[in-house]
Order: C-alpha cells, then structure tokens, then sequence
C-alpha cells in the first residue's frame, strides 16, 4: 500500500478535481464515491475500480491488482472528501458510457426530464433498480449521475443498474427502433389513469417539479398517464411520482 501525507500530492489534487469538476470528469472518464458500504458494491457489481484511499483505521478490502491503494491520514481524508463525517474511504473508477445502445430490449424503463438535484436522481435510481427497471435515460439538463452525491444517494444502484443521457430526437429514434411505447407522467385530454395502462413494455417520463416535463418530449408521447390522488393536492415529489408508477409497473 502506498502513503501519501500532503495535501498537494498531484493524484490527490486529481482526486479532488474529480470530485468537484463535472467537466473534469468526462475529460478524465473516471468519477470518485466514498464510504465503505458503497466500495463494497462497487467490488462486488464489478466496477472499474482504479484508485482506493483508505485512513489507517479502515482495514483494507481484497482489491484487484490493478488498482492503485493508498493510505492518506485521517485529517487528509477530511481535506478531501465531500462528506462532512468521512467514513474513511474514497475510490475512483472508470465512468460506464452514458451512450445508449442501439435498441433497448428490457420492458420497463423511466425517462428523467431535467431532474437537477442530485438527491432526487440518486434516489429514483436506487427505486427503478428495487423495482427492477432496465435502465434509466436522462435528457435535458439533470443532475451528473457520476457525481458523488447521485452515487451516494443511490446506494450501489449505480453499479447494477445502467444510465444513459440522450437528446429528446434520439430518445424518439431509440423507441421506435426498439418497438417501445413512450409515456408521461402529465395532463392532457388523452390522459389515462396509471392503473388503465395496458402492454408489457414501457419508457416512462418523469418532469422536474419547477417545469414539469417539455413540450418537446410531450410531442414525442403516444399518451399521458397520472397518478389517481386526493384532489387537494396538485402533484408530488419527482422520486415519490417515480416511485408510485415503478410500483405499480413491478407489481404486474
């Protein structure tokens, strides 16, 4: 295992770069997690490991041989991670591709439309994956999902579960190559209640809650579906709406 004790340590200030810079991390192709639970899955899912930092009082995990191990003190640790109580664990991996593939074969799949805040991404990625999605597309301005904090807020779906970005024009392109029904979660006069959906095979869009989901991508839908609730209240929460609809999808 390698030492390092100065904050300036090249690799470190890489590591540092990695992440706060998003830019930096699609130059690089690798992104950063932290936490001892989450190097576990990703050690377990077989990601891309390249570097594990570790402090002197966290025992040192099986690693392939390719991968860089370094101990840093506990107080270079703290300098470095993005979490206000360090576990002690920082690791680097190659990023997946966000490209799609050329056809998307699985039945369920949840289209992000500009989802910003890294919580919300994070935590409806962890919900699809529970509900055994097939992946997750994102278009229009959403949240890095290789940032730290959509890696942290979805728990190791991150390493099961594929995402992709994607621009409204090709996510029309995709479905139709790939025989795949487009849904919102929206209203319009052809709106349909959840439970009325009908087929095997779905890709369903969920909009921010400033904007909900564009026109553009409304064009692009055979229909719109909602979620039957009390009419005093006017929509939920981006994650709990994704939650709802992946629900009664897995449930069939």
């Amino acid at each position: 295992m390698e030492r390092i004790t100065s904050r300036t340590n090249p690799f470190l200030v890489h590591i540092k770069k990695l992440i706060k810079n998003r830019a930096y991390r699609r130059d690089t192709g690798e992104c950063v997690s932290d936490g001892i639970k989450l190097l576990d899955e990703a050690l377990r899912w077989g990601a891309d490991l390249t570097a594990v930092l570790l402090t002197p009082d966290v025992p040192l995990p099986a690693l392939p041989s390719t991968v860089r191990c370094i101990q840093i003190p506990q107080d270079v640790m703290a300098s470095l991670s993005p979490m206000k109580a360090p576990q002690g664990a920082l690791f680097s991996f190659r990023s997946p591709t966000l490209t799609p593939p050329t056809l998307l074969t699985g039945n369920r799949y949840l289209v992000l439309d500009g989802l910003q805040d890294p919580g919300n991404v994070g935590t409806i990625w962890r919900t699809a994956n529970a509900f055994e999605a097939d992946g997750l597309l994102l278009t229009g301005p959403c949240a890095d999902p290789y940032s730290w904090k959509v890696l942290r807020a979805s728990m190791g779906a991150a390493f099961r579960m594929p995402v992709w970005e994607i621009t409204p024009q090709a996510l029309q392109e995709l479905a139709q190559n790939s025989g795949l029904p487009l849904y919102a979660t929206a209203l319009r006069a052809d709106t349909l209640r959840l439970q009325a959906l009908t087929g095997e095979r779905f890709a369903i869009i969920i909009g921010s809650e400033g904007r909900g989901i564009s026109s553009e991508l409304l064009e692009l839908c055979q229909e719109t579906i909602r979620i039957p609730m009390n009419p005093q209240c006017e929509s939920l929460n981006a994650g709990a709406a994704a939650a709802v609809v992946l629900w009664e999808l897995y449930r069939r």
